[in-house]
């Protein structure tokens, strides 16, 4: 490991892992002479990029001297301007008000908004933090947007929630891959590498209502692309399971074996018919047969020593009003067909965020504690209490999820105060002008953030903290493999870890419990929380990751860790014995489908459906500030079909309104015979009047709490025809 100089660079290379998705790539920082940036970044052999990165990695270390980054706490003028302050000044104001609002208000005014891209030290300590030094139930996090309905689904199917239940290279081999709702082309572009072994059987099956650069993969025989309308993943997933049932195409054996539940999920799709499906879907029933049988020659064949077979998830099936029930509806198919658990494939979902799995973890989420125990549960309680030195009815019960917690924010029974930590949820979240209302409601908030990102604008305290770079901690990617982030370099002098900053407050706040500044420590304190829960990280040891162990959780005292180089310990394959329910076997829920409320169009309305760009990462707080991603990506395009376009009058390169009953933004349209007629695209990486987010509806999941981000009814208004 290298040491950082007094000037901010290094003496010698530093193995780390990229700041963007949830691949998590391996990269290398070395020493350069170039003034402009602190450390030469390039692409390691790690399992899940082979070398290789994408733009937003190849550019990631010019963001760590960038201009803008914050390098001191910023307090808000009444005039809406910022000024220098110190961090004592800082940290004394930011408990007293919360001590004061506690006090007139209740515990609960003051709430706390995390983020999927903290390491597993700050999500473990940011949810100790807000509910022993502020007693408050009001914690969530951004990974409610694109995780939850996924989670809930695996939950309740498998007992367990992880993304890839399966090393990321078992995909390799893979004879056919069934991919719903993911452009893994644009939003992870290593991830390409390992679909080539499906794309060479002719097997990769993409389903997007786009002709995505994923689903260009499949062209010149590789696969083939299903075209669905938004929203009607659901309806598709009953159609080929209607399919392999009628036909007998199901594994019987696996099922009577593993799974209790088909008896009612056969008659749950007796009405699914593929033509039937195809007056809801448009995908061809055709199609939908010739996808059903393919999946089930091709299970056959994997247990009889073929490649093997996977279905995988991804936000565009989750981010639905109903995506806790059609990620449930992928997981049916995939048991129906006898993969889970199995050498012959499985099912897994796409995680996005770079720790979006070790982020829905460890206490972050409202309703959970350490080690992915419940927060209802007495004996889940008592165990994170007798590690915290606390008594169990210290930790407060469950809080509400992010959509209500935001959407509440300054109003009777919501928060007065905010804390926000790695996230902008002025972009990201639904209905975002709503949310600014929130902010602009509130008597304080307080945001951690490297640069001054559109919620850091809103509020009356901004403190800098530490960028990827320079901290140490674990990440745990989307296999469920836990990495070490090293630090390469100094911080700006007056930027801080927010494990520092917790600390701090916690003290000024005479909270119980310990708090350290040290990830090491608070990483320690972690494994004894997590031990005996679902997300097991006991037999985890912060010396065999600073070696390069692969080190999957569940990973308990009792299974050893290999330091040899390719080498995997702990759990990298679920299930293969048995599902974490308690009888050992995977449940079977039928799903229903029901009209959606936000799905009814006026006349002349298409379908919103919001996604990410090649260029950009998340609200773009950071890929905006860097200049050749600007300069590709420079502003939210409207894809739209030359038909539509044509029938609103609309020409290529024109602005465009787009507009429904919470709002109105302003893109350029750009034309293009990939997308549905029924159907336009926006990215959501841009702000102001170009944030796409203004239109998106508060509509969330039942079971999960999931926003509906993909199918959001608008019309069209031409605008000028300047280019």
């Amino acid at each position: 490991m290298s040491i950082p100089t007094e000037a901010g660079h290094v003496h010698q290379a530093t193995d780390t892992h990229c700041p963007y998705c949830a691949l998590q790539c391996g990269i290398t920082l070395e020493p350069t002479p170039d003034a402009g940036e602190p450390v030469k970044l390039s692409g390691r052999n790690f399992e899940t990029n082979g070398g290789a990165l994408c733009r937003k990695g190849y550019s990631a270390a010019r963001l760590l001297r960038h201009a803008e980054r914050l390098d001191t706490p910023l307090l808000r003028h009444p005039d809406g301007g910022f000024s220098p302050i110190g961090w004592d000044e800082a940290l004394d104001m930011v408990a007293q008000r919360a001590a004061g609002i506690r006090a007139k208000h209740g515990a609960d005014a003051v709430a706390v908004f995390g983020a999927g891209g903290l390491t597993n030290e700050k999500a473990y300590q940011l949810g100790k933090f807000a509910r022993l030094a502020l007693g408050t139930s009001r914690i969530d996090y951004n990974g409610r947007f694109c995780m939850s309905s996924a989670a809930t689904a695996g939950n309740r199917a498998f007992g367990l929630d992880r993304g890839l239940p399966f090393p990321l290279a078992d995909l390799d081999g893979a004879s056919m891959i069934l991919m719903l709702g993911s452009n893994v082309a644009d939003t992870m572009p290593p991830f390409v590498r390992h679909l080539e072994g499906a794309r060479t059987s002719g097997g990769l099956v993409v389903v997007d209502p786009r002709r995505s650069a994923t689903a260009e993969l499949c062209a010149n025989g590789a696969g083939w692309h299903l075209q669905p309308t938004p929203a009607s993943d659901l309806q598709l997933l009953l159609g080929l399971a209607h399919v392999l049932l009628g036909e007998s195409l199901v594994d019987h054996e696996y099922l009577a074996r593993r799974t209790n539940g088909l008896g009612a999920l056969r008659s749950s799709l007796a009405q699914w018919w593929p033509e039937r499906v195809e007056s809801a879907t448009g995908v061809p029933a055709g199609e939908i047969r010739r996808t059903a049988r393919a999946l089930a020659l091709a299970a056959r064949a994997a247990k009889s020593g073929g490649g093997p077979v996977y279905i995988l998830t991804g936000r565009g099936v989750e981010q639905h009003a109903n995506g806790t029930d059609t990620t449930t509806a992928a997981i049916n198919l995939a048991l129906l067909l006898g993969l889970p658990g199995t050498t012959a494939g499985g099912f897994g979902t796409i995680t996005g965020q770079g720790n979006g799995q070790g982020g829905r973890e460890h206490g972050q989420k409202c309703d959970q504690l350490p080690g992915y125990r419940k927060i209802t549960d007495p004996a889940h309680r008592e165990h994170v209490a007798k590690v915290w030195g606390v008594a169990p009815e210290t930790i407060p019960g469950p809080g509400v999820p992010a959509t209500e917690l935001l959407h509440t924010l300054g109003r009777e029974r919501g928060a007065r105060m905010l804390m926000v930590h790695g996230s902008n949820p002025a972009l990201s979240s639904p209905d975002a002008s709503r949310v600014i209302v929130g902010l602009r409601r509130l008597d304080f908030v307080v945001v951690c953030d490297f640069f001054l990102s559109e919620t850091a604008a809103e509020a009356h305290l901004v403190l800098p903290v530490l960028q990827w770079a320079e901290e140490e901690g674990t990440m745990t990617n989307l296999e469920g493999r836990v990495l070490r982030r090293r630090a390469a370099l100094e911080a700006p002098e007056m930027a801080r870890n927010e494990l520092w900053i917790l600390a701090e407050l916690a003290r000024r706040l005479d909270s119980p419990g310990t708090f350290s500044p040290e990830a090491r420590e608070v990483f320690e304190e972690l494994r004894l929380a997590s031990a005996g829960g679902l997300a097991d990280y006991s037999g985890i040891d912060w010396d065999d990751l600073d070696a390069g162990a692969a080190v999957y959780w569940p990973c308990s005292p009792a299974q050893p860790v290999s330091r040899e180089p390719g080498r995997r310990s702990g759990t990298p394959r679920l299930f293969l014995e048995r599902f974490s329910h308690p009888d050992g076997r995977a449940v079977i829920v039928p799903v229903h489908h029901a009209a959606l409320p936000e799905a009814a169009h006026q006349p002349g309305m298409v379908s919103l459906v919001t996604g990410r760009l090649l260029e950009h990462y998340q609200t773009g707080t950071q890929t905006r500030r860097v200049a050749e991603l600007h300069a590709a990506a420079p502003e939210a395009l409207l894809e739209i079909h030359p038909a539509t376009a044509l029938a609103h009058g609309i020409a290529e390169g024109q602005r465009v309104a787009l507009a429904n009953g919470r709002g109105r933004m302003v893109a350029r349209a750009r034309l293009t015979a990939g997308i549905r007629l029924d159907t336009v695209f926006l990215p959501f990486h841009f702000a102001g009047a170009n944030n796409a987010n203004l239109l998106t509806p508060a509509l969330v999941d039942p079971l999960s709490a999931m926003p509906e981000f993909k199918h959001v009814p608008v019309s069209l208004y031409p605008l000028g025809d300047e280019s």
